[in-house]
């Protein structure tokens, strides 16, 4: 398994109107399907779930036609996870749902695949398949629990302390690597850079999990430079 690579949106880092954000989302979205990133996160937690889902279904369409413009020597395998709503990720068809702390376990997400679902469309009108599902970290016990309950993937954080958020309490590499002992790919997220990056690999991580390394970069750049 090669490095993993995680890219976690924000709309609202873009500055301009909210039509436009959602536009200059989408093409970000097609950019980093397009440099191979193997997933994104579909985090607009304020937007209602009517809106959420409209634009979760654009983002499923626009990941789907960049894949079927790739050639064929260079397949993408972009898969798209919904923030915290298995309902909205079940009614889009996407591959997946990152899970918070205080959202339902991993079983009982996948369970939601044979019964109604929130956004209101019956699980049983749709094609059956498996959820990939990540789980957010803060603590090597956290990571342990996702592994027990059955996540895909250990989303660990904050391994870096955040320019933005001077008062957090960064995990450091200590803890960054006694919770990648655990048999689950963990990924490293937190005031993540081009050049602390290595570092967290070098402990152990599976991947790397960001929103501006990639968001405020030219993704292909990114891509490139992480995994040389």
């Amino acid at each position: 398994m090669g490095l993993l690579l995680y890219y976690i949106t924000d709309r609202k880092a873009f500055a301009a109107d909210e039509p436009t954000r959602r536009r200059r989302l989408l093409e970000k979205i097609a950019e980093a399907t397009a440099a191979g990133i193997d997933y994104i996160q579909l985090r607009e937690k304020d937007l209602p779930t009517r809106d959420l889902e409209q634009l979760a279904k654009q983002a499923v369409e626009v990941i789907a036609e960049t894949k079927k413009l790739a050639t064929d020597h260079c397949p993408l395998s972009t898969a798209l996870l919904i923030n915290s709503r298995t309902d909205v990720a079940l009614a889009v068809e996407a591959a997946g749902v990152h899970l918070r702390a205080t959202d339902i376990e991993p079983a009982e997400a996948r369970q939601c695949g044979a019964s109604m679902c929130g956004a209101g469309t019956p699980a049983r009108d749709l094609s059956p398949r498996s959820l990939t599902i990540s789980v957010s970290c803060h603590s090597p016990a956290e990571v342990a629990q996702a592994t027990a309950s059955g996540a895909d993937l250990a989303i660990f954080a904050p391994v870096f302390e955040k320019k933005d958020s001077p008062n957090s309490h960064p995990t450091g590499l200590s803890q960054l690597r006694e919770a990648c002992r655990h048999k689950i790919p963990v990924l490293a997220l937190g005031g993540i850079t081009l050049e602390n990056a290595t570092s967290g690999i070098a402990a152990g991580a599976a991947g790397i999990a960001a929103i501006r390394l990639f968001q405020e970069n030219e993704i292909a750049t990114v891509v490139s430079k992480l995994r040389r």
